[in-house]
């Protein structure tokens, strides 16, 4: 007797979940890179779309806020998402998270983003803040292992130093690398200590390389940031909107720690420089002031030495005119001085310049 093949009947909704039990066991995440067709958003959360090549053609779907990245049809794009089998609308792709793939397609959905978060308010130049003057506590976010961080601490070591720079490791490029800074910006923002200011940098690289820093929930995410933050991605010809939206841009990482901190060397040849501009500057100061001060004692000497005199000739008009009533000098012009009771029978005494005469009264006659 032949062995017959058991036969395996499943209802429609236990084979949709078998299937979907094997996609979840045999790529539980894809990511799949096509060219966008049909773009349709529903009810302003609901994405559907196709991502088509040559070949074939598979179908999308996913909320608005996975669908970050503003679309349209005939962009290059690259899809993370998960396999899924639907009772109701039979295959698709459950999307995760887009990235437009290709220098064509990354500028175009640079240019839809950017659009859309200008008309928001995300670029004015009057929500942007200062950097703090001396940050003594750095938040640092990118790759240990890119060159760019290694420019950027090297440069900032050189400069100043001594500062405590906190560095959360991420991607810095690839569907993955938005969510990770996204995590270190809310980490240093919730942090008990949080830094001073949040440095997001990498180096140079291709339009897919950077594409991770157009993504709209990390620009976003750097907008929401009550830290000032500070971006150099890239070379100085390389504009994101990260770099767009932050508070100061930078046009590479080494650019970045020059804008961070000063240059010690630089500040103590300035300060150098500076005392010596100003000592001749003191120096006629001084001179001034003393030639004032000068004129002021030469003047108050002459004033003092008019009201001596002055006083001189005061003293000495009284002293003579004391001298022109002293009782002596009027005995020497002739007169004599009567001392004693005009009484008859009373003695007087007569003085003169040279002798005194002592006499008896012997008559009073009123005048």
């Amino acid at each position: 007797m032949e062995n017959e093949q058991a036969e395996i009947r499943l209802s429609v909704s236990d084979f949709v979940g078998l299937i979907n039990q094997t996609f979840d066991y045999a790529m539980p995440r894809i990511v799949i890179v096509g060219e966008v067709s049909g773009y349709n958003v529903r009810q302003g959360k609901w994405v559907r779309f196709k991502l088509k090549d040559e070949q074939s053609a598979v179908d999308f779907f996913g909320s608005t806020f996975q669908v970050r990245q503003p679309l349209e049809d005939g962009m290059v794009v690259a899809v993370v998402g998960r396999p899924r089998l639907s009772d109701k609308w039979g295959f698709s792709v459950s999307i995760q998270s887009v990235q437009p793939v290709g220098e064509g397609s990354i500028k175009k959905g640079f240019e839809l983003l950017k659009t859309k978060l200008d008309a928001e308010g995300l670029f004015e130049p009057d929500r942007k803040r200062a950097l703090p003057q001396l940050p003594m506590h750095i938040g640092v976010i990118s790759s240990t292992q890119s060159a760019g961080y290694s420019d950027f601490i090297k440069i900032l070591n050189g400069r100043w130093g001594g500062m405590k720079v906190e560095t959360a490791n991420t991607l810095v490029q690839g569907v993955n690398a938005p969510g990770q800074v996204i995590r270190a910006l809310e980490y240093f923002n919730q942090s008990g200590e949080p830094p001073e200011v949040i440095v997001i940098v990498r180096g140079g690289g291709d339009a897919d390389d950077l594409a991770a820093f157009n993504d709209e929930g990390l620009v976003r995410a750097i907008a929401a940031s009550r830290i000032p933050t500070l971006v150099g991605v890239g070379h100085e010809i390389d504009i994101t909107l990260a770099d767009m939206v932050a508070d100061v841009r930078a046009a590479t990482p080494t650019n970045a720690a020059q804008i961070l901190v000063p240059d010690r060397r630089e500040l103590i040849e300035r300060s150098r420089n500076l005392v010596k501009s100003l000592v001749p500057s003191f120096q006629s100061r001084i001179n001034d002031d003393r030639r004032e001060i000068m004129g002021l004692v030469d003047n108050a000497e002459f004033m003092i030495s008019e009201r001596l005199q002055a006083f001189k000739d005061e003293v000495g008009s009284t002293v003579r005119l004391l001298r022109q009533y002293d009782p002596q000098v009027v005995l020497q012009r002739g007169y004599a001085m009567v001392r004693g009771d005009v009484d008859i029978g009373a003695l007087i005494t007569i003085e003169r310049s040279n002798d005194s005469i002592q006499a008896e009264v012997k008559r009073v006659s009123k005048k």
